[in-house]
C-alpha cells in the first residue's frame, strides 16, 4: 500500500477546504439566481485541472475519484430515503407511480434500446448507460423545488421521483453490471445474485436503521444525547448500513437506501440536523466529486462526441418529455404542472457516479459508458440549468402578486418563509395562525419583545412541541427566529 505524502495530504485538504469555501460563501448568490451549483464547480474543476493551473489531475483510476464517488452515491440514496414522506407517497401514490413506472423506467428501457441500436453497445453496458441517464439530479432540481411559484403537483411529483428513481435505476445497473462481468448466468447464480442485491443487502440496512433508532431512543431517554452529535448520528447510521452489507457480499448502496427508508417509515421525532447535517455532507461530496470530474475527465465526454452520439443525446433529452406528457395525460394534474414534471429531469451526478460502477467494477465499456453519460449531463447542465435561470428572470420581472395571495399567486403555502404582508393579509382573511417563537436562549435574554399570542417551541424540536401543545393541526403555524 502506497503512503500518502504531506504534499499529497496538503493538497487534499486544501481542495476540500476550496470547495466548503466556495459552496458557503456562494450560496446566497446560487440561490437568488438560479445558477447551478454544479456548474461553479464544474468550471472550478476546469480552471485547477490540466488545461488550467494543473493543479488538479484524476483519472478513472485515481483512488481518490473512487472513494468520493462510493460516498457520494452512498449519501445520496440514504438522505433521499430520508427526506422521503411517506405519508405524502401513499397520498399521491398515483403521481409516485407514473414518475417511476412510465417516467423513469420507460425511459431507462427507451434510452438503453437507442444506446444498443444507434451506438452498438452490447445489451449489458446500453442497459447501464440507459439506466444512469434517466436518473434524475436532487441537487440541480433542489432550486427548483425551493421556488414558491412552483404547482404543488409538480413539486409532489419531482420530489417523490428525485427521492426515488435512484433506487429503481441501482438495481438495474448491478444486474447489468453482473451480466456484463460472468456472461450467461446460470439459475443458481442467478438466484444467488439477487439474494445478494434484494434480500442481504436491504436486509443488512434495515437492521442497522433499526438497531441505531433503538439504540438513540434508549440514550436519549437514559443518560441523554447533545443535539449536535445527533446531527453526525445520521452519517454514522449510512455507513454503518453501506458497510454490513458490503461484508455479506450484498449492496452496500442498497443498504444505504434502505436505512434511510427505515428512519422515515417510523417517524421518530428527530431533531432537524439530524437530516439536514447529512444532506449538506452529502452535498458537500457532491460538489468535491465534480470538481475532481470536472478536471478533465467529465470534458472526455466531447471528445466522442459524433452523429450517432449526438442523436443519442438529443434522444435523452427529448424523449422524457414525450414519455411523462403522455404518461400525466389523463390525470387532473394542471397543464403547467405537467410540462415542469416532463421537462425537468436534470441528469446530474447521479447519472456519472451509476456510469462510474461498471468502471470501477472493470467492466471492458465502463469508460465508454461514463464517456457518454458525461456528454449527457454536460448538455443537460446547460439546458436545463439554463430553464431554472430564465424561470428566476422571469418571475422577479412579473408583477407581485398580492399579499393574501402570497408570491407569484401560489399562496404563501409554496413557501419556505413568509413575510409580514402576508402574514398580515392571513389575520385580515381570518385565516387560523398561530405564532411560534423559536429563537435560541441567548436571544430570548437579550429581547423580551414577543408576537401577540406566540407560543415558545425549541428550535430543535418544534414539531414535538406543537404536538404537545395541542397546537390546532389545520392553522398556519409560522415560526420567527429574530
Amino acid at each position: 500500500m502506497t503512503s500518502l505524502s504531506p504534499i499529497d495530504l496538503a493538497n487534499a485538504l486544501a481542495l476540500v477546504g476550496v470547495v466548503i469555501l466556495i459552496a458557503a460563501l456562494l450560496s446566497g448568490l446560487v440561490e437568488r439566481s438560479g445558477v447551478p451549483q454544479v456548474a461553479i464547480f464544474l468550471a472550478l474543476g476546469a480552471a485547477l485541472g490540466p488545461a488550467g493551473l494543473g493543479a488538479l489531475d484524476v483519472g478513472l483510476e485515481t483512488p481518490a475519484l473512487h472513494i468520493a464517488a462510493t460516498i457520494s452515491l452512498a449519501l445520496i440514496l440514504f438522505t433521499d430515503a430520508l427526506a422521503l414522506n411517506l405519508r405524502e407517497a401513499r397520498e399521491h401514490r398515483g403521481l409516485a407511480l407514473l414518475a417511476i413506472g412510465p417516467g423513469t423506467l420507460l425511459s431507462a428501457a427507451l434510452y438503453g434500446a437507442a444506446a444498443w441500436w444507434l451506438l452498438e453497445l452490447s445489451a449489458p453496458a446500453a442497459a447501464i448507460l440507459g439506466a444512469a441517464v434517466a436518473s434524475t439530479d436532487p441537487v440541480l432540481l433542489k432550486g427548483l423545488l425551493r421556488r414558491a411559484d412552483l404547482p404543488p403537483a409538480a413539486r409532489h411529483a419531482l420530489r417523490l421521483e428525485s427521492g426515488l428513481n435512484d433506487v429503481v435505476l441501482l438495481p438495474i445497473v448491478l444486474l447489468s453490471l453482473a451480466v456484463a462481468q460472468r456472461g450467461a448466468l446460470s439459475p443458481a447464480a442467478w438466484s444467488q445474485l439477487g439474494l445478494d442485491l434484494f434480500l442481504l443487502g436491504p436486509g443488512a440496512g434495515v437492521l442497522v436503521g433499526l438497531f441505531g433508532l433503538a439504540t438513540l431512543d434508549l440514550m436519549r431517554r437514559r443518560i441523554g444525547v447533545r443535539r449536535d452529535y445527533e446531527s453526525l448520528y445520521s452519517l454514522g447510521i449510512a455507513f454503518a448500513a453501506y458497510a454490513a452489507a458490503e461484508s455479506v457480499h450484498g449492496s452496500g448502496f442498497l443498504a444505504a437506501f434502505a436505512a434511510g427508508v427505515t428512519i422515515a417509515a417510523f417517524d421518530v421525532e428527530l431533531c432537524d440536523c439530524f437530516r439536514e447535517y447529512g444532506e449538506t455532507t452529502a452535498e458537500l461530496a457532491l460538489l468535491l466529486t465534480f470538481v475532481l470530474l470536472g478536471s478533465s475527465l467529465i470534458w472526455s465526454g466531447v471528445m466522442i462526441a459524433s452523429g450517432r452520439v449526438l442523436a443519442f443525446v438529443a434522444l435523452v433529452m427529448l424523449a422524457r418529455p414525450a414519455i411523462y406528457l403522455a404518461a400525466f395525460a389523463p390525470t387532473r394534474v394542471e397543464p403547467r404542472a405537467r410540462r415542469l414534471v416532463a421537462w425537468f429531469g436534470p441528469r446530474g451526478l447521479s447519472s456519472l457516479l451509476l456510469a462510474l460502477l461498471p468502471v470501477f467494477a472493470g467492466a471492458p465499456e465502463g469508460p465508454a459508458v461514463f464517456q457518454l453519460a458525461s456528454l449527457v449531463v454536460l448538455v443537460s447542465i446547460v439546458a436545463h440549468g439554463g430553464s431554472l435561470v430564465w424561470l428566476g428572470r422571469r418571475s422577479s420581472s412579473a408583477p407581485a402578486a398580492d399579499a393574501a395571495g402570497g408570491p407569484s399567486g401560489g399562496g404563501a403555502a409554496n413557501a419556505e418563509t413568509i413575510t409580514v404582508a402576508e402574514v398580515q393579509a392571513l389575520l385580515a382573511a381570518g385565516a387560523p395562525l398561530v405564532p411560534g417563537d423559536v429563537r435560541k436562549e441567548e436571544a430570548l435574554w437579550e429581547s423580551s419583545v414577543q408576537a401577540k399570542g406566540a407560543r415558545r417551541l425549541s428550535p430543535d424540536s418544534a414539531a414535538r412541541d406543537a404536538r404537545v401543545l395541542g397546537l390546532p393541526s389545520d392553522a398556519w403555524l409560522v415560526l420567527y427566529c429574530t
